[in-house]
């Protein structure tokens, strides 16, 4: 006898769906075909033994699985599920009415219980496409797939559950989320605030610009002056998540299986912070089975990168274009997929070797030479995609010991999406461009005309920095989005003079 249920292969940052079909007839070997991987055709084991433990049996005759379409390679242990019950249909040991009617998917234990899985939501998203509206998935998962409307999700957690689910026996009320509440519950709180950070004013002034016009941002300073705890505070500061957002980041968070129980839905922007030992392909996605890198992670959020020039500087020199496109291409022989990864990269790193060149009380221990070369870790061509470059020097005690509060992020906050509602409001007509950072040199251009005083200030800039094209364009960028802060429709000298005070790594002889 021939059954036949759904479910899908996740590939990159959506979902294929796939039939499969069983058939139970003469002879005596199992077959497992349609491009499975090792994991798959491992389930046969594991099936065999959630059935015995259910009351059932494995048929010792021919058993047929095709996973189809045959041409689509199938990775991972998510179906278990789907092929236990269509063995279970197929052999007559029960009956299963309507089981092409679901896309179902999980992973089962020995003795039945049903296991959670990887990317639930674009599973739920491509069976919306296809026109099922029935889903059978893990009990874990049922509120993440539940946020896409006009679908049933069940969330069940044993294969007894399941059978006597499908043949009404039981009755299960599919899985409801409000998905306006689940988004709003944490959007605003957070664990970290800007209140507590003393002193490094300067500083806070140019977190501000980078969140109000999602640039790039490096910062160049000894020990102890504050990189980290600066850059893990930038996301209070950043405008909250739209709905959309929120779903399209927490879908490539679920394809990655970074969501887990209650957190199915990503509130707040994500802060990504890999170590310096990372690999080229965990840091912009790929491997056998291509899965989203940090970059794609950190999308729409921010990429932290602390001892810039500790990190491969392959791994760094592949980041190129994905800063500049604001997505990743991993292409290999028999397969090509996009990545999105629109994120704000901030770095930090020591100004020297010793951590110590220009610090205002301690003497920097490092040879002639020795700086420039720590430097040159990072090529030009990163660089010249990071907006701005800030030198932090440490607190003084004094400043440290004033107690007096600092401005909390809830107020930077405000001012910061005054700045994107400006933008917003400008690029109406550029549907993909939703701040200053993303505008292309023809934007640029449009929308950041300078007055003869602000030209002939970024002339002398761009003469005595020896800045690039790009360089030229990043400081006009800066510009507005200062200009946005200030609420002036117009680039002032003074707005250029400020962004050109963020180029310190541009700067002649900066390191000796």
């Amino acid at each position: 006898m021939l059954a036949k249920t759904y479910g899908c292969a996740v590939f990159g940052v959506s979902a294929n769906l796939i039939t499969i079909e069983t058939h139970v007839g003469q002879g005596s070997k199992c077959y497992l075909v349609g491009l499975p991987d090792s994991t798959i055709k491992e389930s046969i084991q594991r099936v065999e033994s959630a059935l015995k433990n259910t009351g059932f049996f494995f048929p010792r005759r021919k058993v047929i699985i095709n996973l189809a379409p045959a041409d689509i390679r199938k990775e991972g242990s998510a179906y278990d599920l789907p092929i236990a019950l269509s063995i279970l249909e197929a052999s007559e040991q029960v009956e299963l009415k309507g089981l092409d009617e679901y896309v179902i998917m999980g992973e089962l234990a020995l003795d039945g219980t049903i296991r959670a899985i990887k990317g639930a939501l674009p599973i739920a998203l491509e069976a919306k496409n296809r026109g099922i509206t029935k889903l059978i998935l893990p009990e874990e998962n049922a509120i993440e797939a539940a946020m896409v409307e006009g679908i049933e999700v069940f969330g069940l957690s044993h294969l007894r559950e399941t059978i006597q689910f499908i043949r009404n026996k039981i009755t299960i009320a599919p899985t409801y989320v409000d998905v306006h509440a689940l988004f709003g519950e944490s959007h605003d709180s957070f664990d970290v605030d800007f209140s507590q950070v003393q002193g490094q004013e300067a500083v806070k002034r140019a977190f501000e610009i980078a969140a109000a016009g999602g640039h790039n941002l490096i910062m160049i300073g000894p020990p102890g002056a504050g990189k980290t705890m600066l850059a893990k505070r930038l996301p209070t500061i950043l405008p909250p998540f739209s709905l959309p957002e929120a779903l399209e980041v927490t879908k490539i968070h679920s394809v990655a299986g970074k969501l887990m129980g209650k957190h199915a839905l990503l509130t707040h922007r994500p802060f990504r912070s890999p170590h310096h030992t990372i690999s080229n392909a965990a840091l912009v996605g790929g491997g056998s089975f291509p899965q989203p890198g940090e970059i794609s992670l950190a999308h729409h959020g921010v990429l932290f990168l602390d001892e810039l020039p500790e990190f491969n500087r392959n791994a760094l020199e592949v980041m190129r274009q994905p800063l500049e496109d604001r997505n990743v291409f991993i292409s290999r022989a028999k397969w090509s997929l996009e990545f999105p990864a629109n994120f704000m990269l901030v770095a930090s790193m020591n100004p020297c070797p010793c951590g110590y060149y220009n610090h205002p009380n301690k003497d920097c221990v490092c040879g002639p030479g020795q700086v420039q070369r720590y430097l040159n870790r990072i090529s030009g061509p990163l660089l010249d995609r990071i907006d701005m470059h800030i030198e932090i020097v440490p607190v003084q005690f004094e400043e440290m010991s004033t107690g007096r509060a600092a401005e909390s992020s809830e107020f930077v906050r405000k001012r910061v999406m005054e700045a994107r509602r400006i933008q917003q409001n400008r690029f109406i007509p550029f549907p993909k461009i939703h701040s200053n950072a993303m505008m292309s040199s023809q934007q640029v251009n449009e929308f950041c005309h300078l007055d003869q005083a602000s030209q002939q200030l970024l002339s002398v800039a761009m003469d005595k920095l020896q800045l690039s094209a790009r360089a030229f364009d990043k400081i006009r960028k800066v510009a507005r989005t200062i200009a946005d802060l200030a609420k002036s429709s117009h680039i002032q000298s003074e707005h250029i003079a400020e962004a050109i005070t963020y180029r310190n790594l541009d700067r002649e002889n900066w390191a000796g």
